[in-house]
């Protein structure tokens, strides 16, 4: 499966289940890998036939920033599900990095990683084989 690896993707976030952490917020990283095939974008030379790694980028800080959760595995799976739905992936890898995380002893690094896969292995975004988006209720 080809991929596209995105790191260092960083926001400012409230997450985490101390107060002071709610209110004074700080810096997450992810990393994500994006699993699709290319042949279709290689063919075509077209982004919109790919996963438009800008658009990733922005919806992963979009979550970074938005609504505080208490632990930075909810903001992984929150993270790599709505890859998963919003593009053309068959799988994704999230890795959420809490660098300054409020641990008594010196560290460089706290992270979590999901992998989240398609169930039904076809593509995001109502990508049928006819052309047709999903019937209401039926998945992608």
């Amino acid at each position: 499966m080809d991929r596209i690896t995105l790191t260092g993707v960083t926001a400012v976030g409230h997450h985490g289940v101390f107060d002071f952490e709610r209110r004074e917020g700080q810096p997450f990283v992810v990393d994500a890998v994006l699993y699709l095939d290319f042949a279709t974008a290689a063919e075509s030379d077209d982004v919109r036939d790919t996963a438009h790694y800008g658009e990733v980028a922005q919806r992963i800080t979009e979550w970074i920033s938005g609504e505080p959760l208490n632990l930075i595995e909810a903001l992984a799976v929150r993270i790599a599900d709505s890859l998963l739905s919003e593009f053309r992936l068959q799988a994704v890898d999230v890795t959420v990095h809490k660098p300054q995380a409020p641990i008594e002893v010196p560290f460089g690094d706290v992270a979590v990683s999901v992998h989240r896969a398609r169930k039904d292995g076809r593509p995001a975004n109502g990508d049928q084989s006819n052309g047709e988006a999903p019937a209401q209720g039926e998945a992608a």
